[in-house]
Order: structure tokens, then sequence, then C-alpha cells
């Protein structure tokens, strides 16, 4: 039943939301959607490997098949957590698929083209290996987490830790941990798999190195820094506003009682990696609440242990109680958590990007043929399904992105924005028109959500946002603009 209702949710979330609520899950989905064409994708380091060959079957569909494939990987993750719950002997274990999908990180990207749910899942199914005693073959498979997300670095090695200092199958002293330090190996299989596909296609025996982004520095990112309570301040984000107390209380009770120390150490990890490097602005890392649904399985467990320890003790005043409050508890974190989707503003500009696309298709006066598409959000290159390698390698430089504009050949497709082109690149609709092109059309859009319209701490209410459309011309042609508002 629970996996039903989670499927339901998943599918109308991608019918609803036609785009990624950033700008990395449309660029993800451009990568595997030109994997076969451009082989490079595969190992890009930016790219995540794993994720771009995966992706790259569903999205030869489209954007909508790819989107729904993640709701088959959350689907696999929140049937994948029950088994392990009831592997683990928790109490009311099908609760965990409800715990998974209620927190308001995880439920924005069941249906989007982010790396974190397959993270999510391989890192779930390496655990359940790990736990049945299948070390060698856990550690296979969690030697694919780097080639998902850079996290699977750091928690390769907890999980060397986990295998050198396991207890069962003949203690920990120093002989035991010396005997199992070679199979430890088994982690960088993974690492060496993609080091030799770049290797075949690249031709680079350093192209890990050499593709690494110039944005993930040690320190000063471009992302910006936050201090060591910055996570605290965005808990409801991740966990939930009133799932946070299940979670806190389980979490104590699993410290005490030793139990499920596996996934407890997973969540400790990557809570304190991406604080320290929010806080010093290190290797990309942006304080985003999304970062911890890589581990929202071993969330959901220990929400689960919260909970059967807050049940047991409703349970002694009222056989109601339990039920009664499960099910406020739920109706408000859905609530709380619809809401955390549909006031995302940056996903409604999907519904601008259509409504200029199909003008430009509708409208004779404007339409005309694309030599070449360039474009500030990826879902433009998208939906006109153009070559993403059409587009210049923009960056920070304004004078550069210009130059690289002016020299674009007539034909050329321009559509921006006056949010992520600006920000992104400085370009401004005023300096295209400077820059010899001719605007088609301009206009102004503002938007609800589709379910809310109101501002709660911070998030949600009216989104404003404006679309260009210019072309430039062959020379001696003259164009005006047909349609601005």
């Amino acid at each position: 039943m629970w996996l039903g209702v989670a499927a339901t949710v998943g599918v109308a979330l991608a019918l609803l939301y036609e785009d990624s609520y950033q700008q990395d899950g449309g660029t993800h989905f451009l990568f595997a959607r030109w994997g076969w064409q451009y082989p490079v994708n595969f190992v890009s380091v930016w790219g995540r490997p794993l994720f771009t060959f995966l992706y790259s079957f569903p999205a030869h569909f489209g954007y909508p098949a790819a989107k729904l494939f993640t709701v088959v990987i959350c689907l696999l993750t929140a049937w994948q957590t029950w088994r392990l719950a009831e592997q683990l002997k928790f109490e009311r274990a099908e609760l965990v698929i409800p715990f998974l999908f209620l927190q308001p990180s995880f439920l924005l990207l069941c249906a989007d083209t982010m790396t974190e749910p397959l993270f999510a899942l391989v890192f779930l199914l390496a655990l359940r290996l790990h736990l049945s005693g299948r070390v060698a073959a856990g550690m296979l498979v969690a030697s694919l987490l780097p080639l998902a997300r850079p996290e699977g670095f750091f928690l390769g090695v907890l999980w060397g830790l986990w295998v050198l200092f396991d207890s069962r199958g003949g203690g920990t002293g120093w002989r035991q941990t010396l005997v199992r330090l070679p199979s430890t190996l088994l982690l960088a299989s993974g690492m060496f798999l993609w080091w030799l596909a770049a290797l075949l296609i690249t031709h680079d025996p350093l192209w890990i190195l050499h593709n690494w982004p110039h944005e993930w520095r040690p320190e000063g990112g471009q992302y910006g820094s936050g201090n060591i309570w910055w996570y605290f301040h965005k808990s409801s984000e991740i966990f939930g506003l009133i799932l946070k107390v299940p979670f806190a209380v389980g979490l104590i009770v699993l410290l005490w009682r030793r139990r499920f120390i596996t996934g407890v150490s997973a969540f400790v990890l990557i809570f304190v990696l991406h604080a320290l490097m929010f806080i010093r602005g290190s290797f990309g890392s942006a304080g985003y609440p999304r970062y911890f649904v890589c581990v929202a399985p071993a969330i959901a467990l220990i929400m689960l242990a919260g909970w059967n320890e807050i049940a047991g003790a409703l349970g002694k005043y009222s056989r109601l109680a339990p039920a009664a409050a499960l099910t406020g508890i739920f109706l408000l974190s859905g609530l709380y958590s619809l809401h955390y989707v549909d006031g995302m503003g940056f996903v409604r500009d999907a519904w601008a990007v259509r409504e200029m696309y199909q003008w430009f298709q509708a409208n004779e006066a404007a339409r005309r043929p694309i030599a070449k598409l360039i474009w500030s959000q990826a879902y433009m290159c998208i939906i006109f399904d153009r070559d993403s390698m059409e587009k210049p390698i923009f960056s920070g430089d304004r004078e550069r992105n210009l130059a690289m504009l002016r020299e674009s050949p007539p034909g050329t497709l321009v559509f921006w924005d006056n949010t992520t082109g600006p920000g992104w690149h400085g370009i401004q609709a005023a300096d295209l028109e400077a820059a010899g092109y001719v605007r088609l059309r301009s206009q102004a859009y503002q938007f609800d959500g589709r379910f809310f319209s109101f501002v709660w701490q911070g998030h949600g209410g009216l989104w404003s946002q404006e679309m260009h459309l210019f072309y430039k011309n062959p020379p001696g042609e003259v164009t005006r603009a047909v349609g601005s508002h």
C-alpha cells in the first residue's frame, strides 16, 4: 500500500513539475541524453559516470522518461529500505516507506534527474549485503559510490573501517585487522573501472585529474560558505518539520543501544563532512539540504526506531493514541513536504520556457531556421531537443562570453532568461542586442505554485521571471521583434 501511494505521488510530481528544481538536474539529463554521441560524457567528473551511463537509456526517450526512471529508483530504494528494516527486526517495518518519502528533500528529488537518489540506492544495496554477511559483495557494490557522487570517496573510507573492525567472524584484534586489510582493495574497484574507461575513451591516463571541476577547490568555493549551525538551521528541509522529533529520539536510542551503527555512522559522516566543507567553502559544497538524500534510507530507519519508542510510550496511555498521533504526523508532514516542493521558484521557469517554445513554433513570423541554439537554462535546450554541445562553454567572464556570442554564426537562436543568464554569465538581454542579435520576443511571467500561493518560513509565494528569444540574421537581412510584453 505504501509503495502504491509513493508511486502515485512520484508519477504525479514528474508530470506536474516538468523540469528540475535546479539547473543541475537538466544538465545531468543532457549529459545522459547525448552520452552515446559524446562518449566522454560517460567519464565526466561533474557528470558522474554511473548516473550518466544508467540514465542514457531512459534519456533516449526524453526528459519525462528520465524523471520517471528516478521514480522507479526511489521506489526500489523504499522497498529495499523496508527489507532492511525487517532484516534489522525493527517493529512496524512498513512505516519506513512513508518516513523515507516524507523527508522534504527526498520528495523533492524523487521525480527529478539529480544524482542523490541513485547514490542512496547503491548505498542501501551495498549496506544490505554488508549486514547480511556478504562483505566482499558489499564492498564491490560500495565501490560504485564515487561514480555516483563525490561523497562516495569519503563513505568508501568509512566502509573500509567497518570491514577492518567488524566484530563478526573472528573478532577485532590487530591480527584479524591485518588479515582483512588486503580485501578492502575491493573498495577501489569502481574507481579502477572509471580510470580504465576514461583511458580507453580519452587516451589520457590523468583524465580524472584534468577533468576535475575548477570550482571544486579545498577552500574559497564560488558557492559561498556558512557557519557550523547551517544544517541545523536547514534540518526541517532535511528531516521534515515534525519528523525531526522521531529522528532525534531514534538517533539517541540507537547510539545508546549500539544498534545500526553502520547507518548511524554513515549519516554522521555526511553531516559532519558537508558541515565542515560548507564552513570553508570547500569542493563546491553549497549548503544544499538535498545532499542528505544520499543517506535518506538511513535517516528513515533512524526515524522508524525513534517512532517505535514514541509509539510504545503513547501506547501506555491509550491504544488509539499511537495511531492518532501517526496519522496527524503523516498528514502535517505531507503538507509541509508538498509545500516545500511546490514552493521551489526555479521549477516554475519551465512553464515560461514551454510557453515561449510553443509561441516560437506556432508563430510563422518568428519561426526561422536554427543553425545553433544558445541557452541560459538547460530546459531550453531540452525542449528544443538540440545537441547540447552547440552552446559555447560560457563562464563568469562576461567579456569572453560576449566575444563568443558575437562570433556565433548567422542563424543562431538565443533563448535567455533574466535570472540564470545574468547571474551565471553576466549577460543581460540588452547585451544580446548590442552583440548583433535581433529581439524576436520578450515576455514577463508571474507564477504561483500548483497548490500553494503563500510564503512560509521564507519559502514559496509568487515567482517572477522574464524570457527572451533573440536571433542572428544573415548579413543584410532585417527582422523586427514580433511579440514583446
